[in-house]
């Protein structure tokens, strides 16, 4: 069972592809949309109000691409890429612009719902409590609000991002290998998770840097994986957040 009846809106060129995927996912209760190009995407994400997106990259009158960063820049849903392109560039831009994951054609309908359902469980682990409010020095990152900031300005993160930046800050001085951040954080295996995660970590580490902080919170343990690592920090439970001299 989808989590709490989810919406899936599916934007694809291709007849066959768009069908294929919309009654999948609709013999199995979800509810589902489907747009053949960027205009009516854009009207059906208006009017359905999707929880997410699985979005073709090459549409007829659209960069996926942008696409994408357009419906994240207005809401916090989730999009799944779906492209024939395996480029290392393309990838990268799928996850930069906003994307939650980044499925290649040919691809398999058991492994696309089993990739929809671990993204949209995240949904359950953001607003169940108790919510910790976790502050590092001049770093506050705020789980209600779903909100990073550093000396007073805000990290503007994706969803994945700050799901990835929590995670990592909640076990200070804590190990991860990049199997178990899948697992925690993406909830399921990924033959590629090494590019995977160190994509993220990478735009995590570059939006910190380029908020006027050191990037190396997140520090990069050779041969196994990542942890966080700050001079102080203290955990609250509830909306609020305090701060602790070191």
């Amino acid at each position: 069972m989808p989590p709490d009846c989810a919406k899936l809106l599916v934007v694809d060129d291709d007849l066959c592809i768009r069908h294929l995927i919309s009654r999948f996912f609709s013999q199995h209760n979800y509810e589902v949309k489907s747009a053949e190009d960027g205009k009516s995407a854009r009207l059906m994400f208006d009017k359905f109000n999707p929880d997410m997106v699985i979005l073709d990259v090459n549409l007829p009158d659209a960069n996926g691409y942008n696409l994408c960063e357009e419906m994240r820049s207005c809401s916090d849903v989730y999009v799944v890429m779906l492209t024939s392109r395996t480029d290392e560039a393309d990838i990268i831009q799928g996850f930069t612009q906003g994307a939650d994951d980044y499925i290649t054609k040919p691809f398999s309908l058991a492994e696309l719902s089993v990739r929809v359902g671990a993204i949209l469980k995240r949904q359950r682990h953001v607003t169940a409590p108790p919510q910790k409010c976790l502050v590092f020095d001049n770093l506050v990152i705020d789980p209600v609000r779903r909100e990073v900031k550093l000396n007073n300005q805000m990290v503007s993160l994706t969803a994945l991002e700050f799901n990835l930046l929590r995670f990592l800050a909640s076990y200070p001085g804590q190990v991860w290998r990049r199997s178990e951040l899948l697992q925690e954080v993406w909830e399921y295996d990924y033959v590629d998770s090494d590019r995977l995660i160190d994509v993220h970590i990478g735009q995590i580490r570059k939006k910190i840097k380029t908020a006027g902080s050191d990037s190396s919170l997140i520090q990069t343990v050779r041969g196994v994986g990542y942890k966080f690592e700050a001079a102080s920090n203290i955990m609250s439970l509830g909306n609020g957040c305090v701060t602790a001299n070191s």
